[in-house]
């Protein structure tokens, strides 16, 4: 936290009671840089940009003030945040209804690998928050009878960036045709790159933008190193990279794109010690049980 930011409190950013006692429930005591930046600007009503590392506390720099504006207009499909994974998308929903357990916050998680028809469902029932992925919500809105977001009232692009490459660009510029143009939009991202600056003219109006972050940065205590390795020898290679932990580090978590991906992986899990085992099991678990809460696993 910079200097100065010390004696902030989620109170003075004006947060309301009933938020505030989520917040001590979550064990968030102060703000994060990026929460002291843009809270204050979206109690205001102002579309934000929000430029912040991966781990600066994004989401409860828009999940409150948007819970805030609910407890004063509690409307179904009242705002929609577009993610670029299905893991994330779960992590925000669970976050949403953890800050927003005392009051009736219901969310829908629409993302890939989960049954649409269960979707549909949770969709019939009018949640106040829809968090998804570009392609599975816009094949809700094009698809799902009587599902639209005709009366939305704010829009998060979180990881604005991802959500920009080829595989989006086109759901995203779908979804924003199919929304109102009177919303509060906010975005936020790692990178400030040139087509989140053209999304920016696009779709926020006269936006603030704050800045926890001047370039694209993980937290000061991990260790990144990168390794060009042909796939044919990736197993070997993580095998030795895990022998070599196993003398270092109590645990060890391997994060693949797909479950194919990982499939690839199994091979060296022989040579894991029982602590990397049960470190890989909770994660599978953990997402497992995250997918399964929202909708059967297809």
């Amino acid at each position: 936290m910079a200097e100065g930011d010390e004696l902030k409190t989620f109170k003075s950013l004006g947060v309301c009671e009933q938020l505030l006692e989520a917040c001590e429930s979550l064990g968030w005591t102060n703000p994060t840089k990026i929460q002291v930046e843009s809270i204050p600007h979206a109690l205001e009503g102002k579309d934000i940009i929000g430029i912040a590392q991966t781990g600066s506390g994004k989401t409860g720099a828009f999940a409150l003030p948007i819970l805030q504006a609910l407890l004063e207009n509690q409307q179904p499909f009242f705002a929609c945040v577009l993610s670029p994974t299905r893991e994330l998308a779960i992590q925000i929903a669970e976050q949403f209804e953890a800050l927003g357990s005392g009051i009736g916050v219901k969310c829908a998680v629409l993302v890939g690998n989960v049954d649409k028809v269960q979707q549909a469902i949770s969709l019939a029932k009018r949640p106040h928050i829809v968090v998804g992925t570009p392609g599975r919500l816009l094949d809700h809105l094009s698809n799902t009878k009587n599902f639209s977001l005709r009366t939305l009232k704010y829009l998060v692009l979180d990881e604005a960036d991802k959500l920009l490459n080829l595989e989006f660009e086109k759901s995203v510029d779908e979804i924003l045709k199919n929304i109102p143009r009177e919303r509060k939009t906010f975005l936020f991202s790692a990178t400030m790159t040139s087509k989140v600056k053209k999304l920016q003219r696009a779709c926020l109006r006269n936006p603030v933008k704050v800045e926890a972050s001047s370039k694209y940065s993980t937290v000061d205590t991990l260790k990144q190193e990168f390794r060009f390795v042909p796939a044919k020898f990736k197993t070997d290679v993580i095998s030795t990279l895990q022998n070599q932990a196993n003398n270092t580090y109590p645990g060890i978590t391997i994060f693949a794109p797909t479950d194919d991906a990982f499939s690839l992986k199994k091979p060296s899990l022989a040579n894991f010690t029982w602590d990397h085992l049960l470190s890989l099991l909770f994660h599978a678990l953990l997402q497992y049980y995250s997918l399964a809460k929202f909708g059967n696993l297809s």
